[in-house]
């Protein structure tokens, strides 16, 4: 039966540096994030006009002639830049050594794929309430929760992020922007619009429950079609942890509840559509994930509340498990 190793305390010492570490980086990024593009000074037909430019082609709209207060607009502008940056890289060395040190100390380790993916999403906000990691990336997530490692595989080639903001995001092109802000080579696999796809053939695909499928944008992309049975990851409470990539470089997770995370892992290894080389990996990811959170998950709570939440889908799954934990007995004439 697999079991959890307790982290080191200075494993666990080093997690919390680089938490605070990272989230002081992420919002002064924040921070930056929202200030224009650009604001620039332009002379038209002889006058100064004050521009705000959208993108790096230099697309943009006048502000007005350079005024008392759009002269006070763009210095301060410019100030404001050019302290952000500043500041972001003066955090950027003590970031870079907890990375290191995260590295050195063994802790779970994302691929150097993932890591751009979620920091520019943790730099929009996407990860507070619009995207969840869903695939295996999350394991690494649910070890640094357990405090602990876990021993089953934590990464694979490709990327599952999950719609779940219930908001209506209209026209906006919300994760498609995100991902050719990381990698402009992203393209939709015309055969399967749920994926996309960069030069180096790194996959993300983007799922969805029903319930959610209306508030992602029209236009967006990649496509999900929306499959009832990712409405089972929207419950419970998520889990949210820093993690570090093989790079060296840190990236957030948010991820589902690992009780409901490991139920839909077990439903997905009795599947007759999902790949057979895969079944085996989705077995072994649920048993070994419920078993961390009987063992070192104690405030996700495997209790008779829990249990009355679960579907009729995952009760088998859950049946499953617990005969798995129940000490053989033998008949009293055995002895």
């Amino acid at each position: 039966m697999p079991t959890v190793r307790p982290f080191s305390a200075e494993q666990s010492r080093l997690l919390v540096n680089l938490r605070q570490r990272y989230e002081v980086w992420r919002d002064a990024e924040r921070e930056l994030a929202r200030l224009p593009y650009d604001l620039r000074r332009k002379t038209v037909n002889g006058r100064d006009y004050l521009y705000r430019i959208f993108d790096r082609g230099g697309n943009g709209k006048s502000l007005g002639p350079m005024d008392e207060a759009n002269t006070h607009q763009f210095e301060e502008y410019h100030a404001a830049k050019t302290a952000l940056k500043a500041r972001i890289a003066g955090l950027r060395p003590a970031l870079a050594e907890s990375a290191a040190l995260y590295r050195a100390l063994r802790l779970p380790l994302l691929s150097s794929d993932a890591g751009p993916i979620l920091r520019e999403c943790d730099r929009r906000e996407l990860l507070d309430g619009t995207l969840m990691v869903v695939g295996t990336n999350a394991i690494a997530a649910y070890m640094v929760e357990a405090n602990g490692m876990i021993a089953l595989p934590d990464e694979t080639e490709d990327f599952d992020l999950a719609w779940v903001r219930e908001a209506d995001c209209a026209d906006e092109d919300l994760v498609w922007s995100m991902l050719k802000a990381v990698d402009s080579t992203f393209t939709i696999n015309t055969e399967r619009d749920f994926q996309a796809r960069n030069a180096k053939a790194y996959e993300v695909e983007l799922l969805v429950a029903p319930s959610r499928y209306t508030a992602l944008g029209n236009t967006d992309r990649p496509r999900p079609m929306p499959l009832p049975e990712q409405e089972w990851l929207l419950l419970g409470r998520p889990v949210d942890q820093v993690v570090g990539c093989r790079d060296g470089s840190p990236a957030r997770i948010v991820a589902p509840d690992p009780r409901w995370f490991a139920l839909h892992k077990l439903w997905m290894s009795r599947q007759a559509k999902r790949n057979p080389l895969k079944r085996p990996k989705d077995e072994a990811q649920g048993y070994a994930l419920l078993e961390a959170v009987k063992i070192a998950m104690p405030h996700y709570p495997l209790d008779e509340a829990f249990r009355s939440e679960i579907p009729i889908e995952l009760e088998p799954m859950m049946q499953a498990w617990e005969q798995r934990n129940t000490p053989m007995t033998r008949p009293a004439s055995d002895w």
